[in-house]
């Protein structure tokens, strides 16, 4: 298994509120939120960067993992409410779905679930508390987050590492991490097969036919009082005029929460994994 060496601005209080409301109503059902003592299959380990920052993280393995076979990656970032050290709570949404027997079975896959510190955040956007929703301004000429650049650096070291197939790198992110989903594919267009960002948004000035090797399908609550759905309607357009393949699934009744939807679609794992890096 893997031995990863020892190396490696605030929200509104709304904001917060509504995350942490929504992490602690979790369920153990399909949705993919789970009590901590299911999520033992996912170990814990710890990347440092070059600066000696660290970024814990959370790795689940197939089931008779063998090396001799090439495996997807999916990288899962978590949203807000999620941040901090205690390598555990980014599991908390998103996580139970990757352990599905069936899931399992039908999709062996190594999955990562890196964790943002409570100072910091997937996405270099700047956010105007002062109005609800959050008034968010992307603008990706600005250096990216340690914490999204950490989490490139892991992929690629398990790439070198780990039995992966690089045409099958996938990203998926709520929230929070659905904004750095966003950024994910833009700083590192040559990456993912496909990028599944739930409630997040991007900067849409950017975004240019670099994207077009990844496969986008994104989700968003009409309803949402933290990120204005209108974020990712804009990303929807913007993809669309570039030609990429782009799908999109708005929930008319859902407010944040929207990944609750999301996690139960038919087809998420079966679209995710069906596509292969162009």
């Amino acid at each position: 298994m893997l031995n990863v060496p020892i190396r490696m601005k605030k929200f509104s209080l709304l904001f917060l509120i509504i995350t942490f409301c929504c992490t602690s109503n979790a369920q153990t059902d399909a949705t993919g939120s789970a009590p901590n003592s299911i999520f033992k299959l996912y170990e814990k380990h710890t990347y440092t960067n070059n600066d000696n920052i660290l970024l814990p993280f959370r790795i689940l393995y197939p089931e008779n993992y063998d090396k001799k076979k090439k495996y997807p990656l999916v990288l899962f970032l978590h949203g807000a409410g999620e941040r901090g050290d205690d390598n555990e709570s980014q599991l908390t949404h998103g996580a139970q779905l990757f352990l599905q027997e069936e899931n399992r079975k039908n999709y062996p896959a190594i999955v990562v679930f890196p964790q943002c510190p409570k100072e910091s955040f997937w996405s270099s956007v700047i956010a105007d508390r002062n109005k609800t929703p959050v008034q968010f301004a992307f603008d990706y000429s600005r250096p990216s987050n340690v914490p999204l650049v950490s989490s490139f650096e892991l992929v690629k070291q398990l790439m070198n590492e780990e039995s992966i197939d690089p045409t099958r790198i996938y990203v998926v992110g709520l929230s929070m991490g659905g904004m750095g989903t966003f950024e994910m594919v833009y700083q590192y267009p040559n990456l993912f097969a496909a990028a599944m960002p739930i409630c997040g948004g991007g900067d849409v000035s950017k975004y240019d036919s670099r994207i077009l090797k990844t496969s986008f399908w994104i989700f968003h609550g009409t309803k949402d009082p933290v990120v204005d759905v209108k974020t990712s309607r804009e990303m929807v357009d913007r993809l669309k005029k570039l030609k990429a393949e782009v799908k999109y699934t708005e929930y008319p009744e859902a407010l944040h929460n929207s990944w609750d939807n999301a996690f139960v679609e038919p087809e998420f794992l079966k679209w995710m994994f069906g596509n292969v890096r162009r």
